[in-house]
């Protein structure tokens, strides 16, 4: 995967908290976007599932029909450090991943909570999820999004 957005925010508290509420309350602080629903069908409700035993941790959506859309599979869960998920839509092809990596590094009495969302290079330019923007476009306004994300997230840490 070798394209890569990378956004970045300060937000209140220390990493363990900001790590709490990132995983545990996403379905309150996550504003859903138009220009990237997962599912023709949204926008349900986010949610994490944490690993369990020998169970891998899934980011889902829950459809307000019941139905659950499995958005990734969580690779990485490391409370107050970092946290790693897949993220693909329903109209991605199954070779078409995507890849976010969240860290949790304490500033001060605040947290730099990092986004690296990478792996767009496997959805082809005139692929659907893309809009048909161009590349730069097309990741500053994922960015825009992704920073209004944490941005919210900051404001559920207040």
């Amino acid at each position: 995967m070798s394209s890569r957005l990378l956004v970045a925010l300060r937000v209140p508290g220390p990493p363990d908290r900001a790590f709490r509420v990132f995983t545990e309350e996403v379905g309150t602080w996550w504003r859903p976007n138009t220009l990237f629903e997962f599912t023709p069908r949204g926008p349900g409700v986010v949610a994490f599932e944490p690993p369990e035993h020998e169970r891998a941790g899934r980011f889902v959506e829950r459809l307000p029909g019941g139905k659950v859309f499995v958005i990734g599979e969580v690779t990485a869960w490391e409370p107050g450090h970092r946290l790693v998920f897949g993220w693909r839509q329903a109209s991605f092809a199954p070779d078409q991943q995507t890849r976010v990596e969240v860290t949790f590094e304490p500033v001060g009495d605040q947290t730099r909570v990092t986004v690296q969302h990478q792996g767009w290079d496997t959805v082809p330019q005139a692929h659907v999820a893309r809009h048909g923007f161009p590349p730069m476009v097309f990741s500053q306004r994922h960015g825009e999004w992704w920073r209004d994300l944490l941005a919210s997230l900051g404001e559920r840490l207040t």
